[in-house]
């Protein structure tokens, strides 16, 4: 695809086809026409054919009432479908349960900022942000593949702290394509010349996602964080956006990152966890050792 008919492409966030195919190394991208939403299409650990899971982290669509559709019609074609449902979509509970009968139960809660309403930010977030800014420049990238190898080192570090693997880890090849995606900002702080710190974020007006980041031990020092969140926040107001995504914790925690998100925040929103089986006999002969709580109960880490 070329520049200038990529530069046309609107921004959607996690909806977007290339968004998807930035994942495409661990399952292959699979559209659903109804819902203009994508999942990704994995081998099952038995080999006996593949099932069906959301892009990492949020499932979002432009048309949610079209998603129950999609999914009848992938009735027998896999054995299941699982994603987290993005909970700016506008999809109620009562919604997905229409679309997903076999398995919706809260997942996490996010942390969303509304930016037309005022926020009183917490003095621990005022003082850290007055150091950052005292200690970093900070700029919204006006191309961010250009700091793709920056971005890469900062987030192997991250990386390798937090022991990710799989698709949490991405790759190389991923982060190229999202760093082209149309709605990608990224913001980047620079101490001494160095890129200390980087944060990504899907704009999808009037909404916006906080995807990730990642800073260097010398970014840590300073609290790089909460210049780039404090600049990102602005640059997302003159988008036109309204809602941000800042997501959750990691697993169930009420962790440091949490609170830190917290801070920013106005409001919490729960984000579901979604499955339907799409075909019962082959699910019920994987899962054949029983109900793990977990869905689809044959990737449960005890189903082996």
């Amino acid at each position: 695809m070329s520049g200038a008919v990529e530069a046309q492409r609107p921004a959607r966030a996690y909806s977007d086809p290339g968004y998807a195919a930035s994942l495409s190394e661990f399952g292959e991208p699979t559209h659903l026409p109804l819902s203009g939403g994508w999942l990704l299409r994995r081998s099952l650990p038995d080999g006996s054919g593949g099932d069906l899971m959301g892009p990492y982290p949020l499932f979002s669509c432009p048309s949610w009432e079209g998603l129950a559709g999609d999914l009848e019609e992938l009735e027998g074609s896999a054995v299941s479908a699982v994603l987290v449902a993005d909970p700016l979509g506008g999809a109620c509970e009562p919604d997905l349960r229409r679309a997903f009968p076999d398995h919706v139960v809260p997942f996490k809660r996010h942390q969303v900022r509304d930016l037309d309403q005022p926020v009183e930010l917490p003095v621990h977030h005022r003082r850290h942000i007055r150091r950052a800014s005292d200690a970093v420049q900070a700029e919204v990238c006006a191309e961010p593949l250009e700091y793709l190898d920056d971005w890469i080192q900062l987030y192997r570090g991250l990386a390798a702290r937090h022991g990710l693997t799989g698709i949490r880890a991405f790759s190389p090849e991923s982060f190229r394509r999202q760093l082209e995606l149309p709605g990608m900002i990224a913001v980047r702080a620079e101490r001494a010349g160095e890129t200390v710190g980087m944060a990504l974020w899907l704009e999808d007006a009037p909404n916006a996602y906080y995807h990730l980041a990642a800073y260097s031990p010398r970014g840590y020092e300073v609290s790089t964080s909460y210049a780039l969140f404090q600049l990102a926040f602005e640059h997302l107001r003159e988008l036109d956006v309204h809602l941000v995504n800042l997501g959750g914790g990691v697993g169930a925690r009420d962790d440091g990152l949490v609170r830190f998100k917290r801070g920013w925040a106005t409001e919490e929103r729960v984000a579901h966890l979604c499955g339907r089986i799409l075909d019962r006999a082959a699910y019920e002969r994987l899962t054949r050792s029983g109900n793990f709580g977990w869905f689809p109960a044959y990737r449960a880490p005890d189903a082996a």
